[in-house]
């Protein structure tokens, strides 16, 4: 996998000081563009307004919904970084779109994606995908292919143990990957990384938790051995592997065009990435997928991430 990132776009700190969105070409072929909010940087009252601004009246009631001032602060949060992101890539006649502008739309499993059918010119084929934690809320982008994300605290507790939980949720290969860590905290963090990987994963597939069980996949790390090359590499060793998805009910259509990336975020975080592979064209090699990060406060700073760390 190929890692990537923005050049740096910063304005002072200080969240009084606000600036225009900054634009931001359209991810490539095979290319995921993963921004993310963290809430406790975020302390103006007039930023906050500016962002509640921006929603439309069902999401302001969404969001007055939320009991405690924590989850309404998340609420909020979340949809003005999918409202000022989206409007990033919107090109209208070399302007942006102004973000309280756009609509959205759910599929019919309840999906989010962008209405684009009032538009009166041609947008782009873009895909979006959220993902939240009281600490940290990201939104994903591509274009012309489905994405699902996922993000979760490390130190997430878990509240029964770990293998009884794993029994519950998960595959018999994921429940044997688990039983053989005889460290406690070694399994939680791979329990972690592979709830992450399938919440991900059945996001991205768009058809709601209940058409895709977590017991009915198995999320696999197989080894990647570049051409010409010979090599004995353990099913463990993931520096060396791709991860990939096995399904038990229809193997033939939904285990063969995804791509994942899993990464850990700002020391505290992991976050789940998987994308809709793009469309082989004949001669050539698929294109590996390729992450362009950013740390945004919108309307006050965006940061490209060069430490993220990939596992």
């Amino acid at each position: 996998m190929n890692f990537h990132c923005f050049q740096r776009s910063f304005s002072p700190a200080s969240s009084s000081y606000q600036s225009p969105l900054v634009p931001v070409n359209l991810p490539s072929p095979m290319e995921t563009h993963f921004w993310f909010v963290l809430p406790d940087q975020i302390r103006s009252s007039s930023l906050m307004n500016r962002y509640s601004e921006l929603l439309s009246p069902c999401e302001k009631d969404h969001v007055l919904s939320m009991r405690g001032d924590q989850l309404r602060k998340s609420a909020l949060l979340a949809r003005a970084l999918v409202r000022t992101t989206i409007a990033r890539y919107v090109d209208q006649t070399n302007s942006l779109v102004d973000p309280k502008s756009l609509k959205f739309r759910k599929n019919s499993y309840g999906k989010p994606e962008v209405d684009w059918e009032n538009a009166d010119w041609q947008p782009a084929p873009l895909h979006f995908n959220i993902s939240h934690t009281s600490s940290l809320i990201a939104c994903g982008v591509t274009v012309d292919a489905q994405i699902g994300i996922d993000v979760e605290e490390k130190a997430r507790k878990i509240k029964s143990h770990v293998l009884a939980f794993a029994r519950r949720y998960f595959s018999s290969h994921e429940l044997e990957h688990l039983s053989a860590i005889t460290n406690p905290e070694i399994q939680r963090q791979e329990f972690m990384k592979l709830w992450t990987l399938k919440e991900a994963y059945v996001k991205a597939l768009g058809r709601g938790f209940s058409a895709a069980p977590f017991n009915t996949f198995t999320i696999r790390f197989r080894p990647v051995i570049p051409k010409g090359e010979i090599r004995v590499l353990k099913d463990t060793d993931k520096k060396a592997s791709e991860i990939i998805v096995e399904s038990f009910d229809d193997p033939n259509i939904l285990t063969s065009n995804w791509q994942f990336a899993l990464m850990e975020l700002d020391g505290s975080h992991y976050a789940a990435i998987c994308m809709e592979k793009a469309k082989l064209v004949e001669g050539k090699e698929p294109l590996p997928l390729r992450l362009s990060v950013r740390r945004t406060i919108p309307f006050v700073e965006d940061e490209c991430i060069t430490g993220t760390n990939m596992l």
